[in-house]
């Protein structure tokens, strides 16, 4: 849910479809923001206007939706929208990327609260999945021990900061500097890696 993945989208995207064939993508949820219902501290909601203002200056053609901060009571809590993304591909693999995209969408584009259930419901709806197996498995326990493993594993890569990109080649991780305006320079650093190591 940081807006600076949602930044990182359009690069992603070439990125992938450039990777070299032996390159498979594996997604992983930081987590960002455990769950809590406090209200976000006005200090952090001008935080964040300031850098969706300086994602939109540095990143051609991204633009948020500034009625969020108008139109919700803001709460800094993303672990509900991880569990979303894991309903998701629990019921149907193939969709993990379309329910991150619909979430980021409800957010930064229609100004819905991504921390409210409701939002992720018509989220999963948007995308055809089943409302009723999703509203069961977003609030499981399966579901909650796959968000644990995932935030396990995004510390395991040494991944607190997001986007991150890891290059696992020959049992090592390597970092790859995430670049929101060039993907070839992401991919020359992947292609080094494989090629030198």
């Amino acid at each position: 849910m940081c807006s600076w993945c949602y930044a990182f989208d359009n690069s992603w995207l070439k990125l992938q479809q450039v990777l070299p064939e032996q390159v498979q993508i594996t997604c992983v949820l930081g987590g960002l923001a455990p769950d809590t219902t406090e209200p976000m501290p006005e200090a952090m909601r001008r935080m964040i206007q300031q850098t969706w203002r300086k994602i939109e200056k540095m990143v051609p053609g991204v633009r948020f939706n500034y009625d969020f901060w108008s139109r919700n009571t803001p709460v800094r809590s993303t672990y509900p929208a991880c569990r979303a993304i894991l309903a998701a591909k629990k019921q149907n693999p193939a969709v993990e990327a379309q329910m991150l995209r619909a979430i980021q969408n409800a957010y930064y584009q229609f100004a819905k609260n991504p921390s409210l259930f409701e939002t992720l419901q018509e989220c999963a709806e948007v995308i055809g999945l089943d409302s009723a197996e999703f509203r069961s498995d977003l609030s499981s326990e399966y579901i909650d021990s796959a968000l644990k493993q995932q935030l396990h594993l995004a510390a395991g890569l040494n991944a607190f900061s997001f986007p991150s990109l890891r290059l696992l080649h020959q049992d090592t991780a390597y970092p790859i500097t995430v670049d929101y305006l060039d993907h070839q320079t992401m991919l020359k650093d992947i292609n080094k890696v494989i090629n030198d190591v």
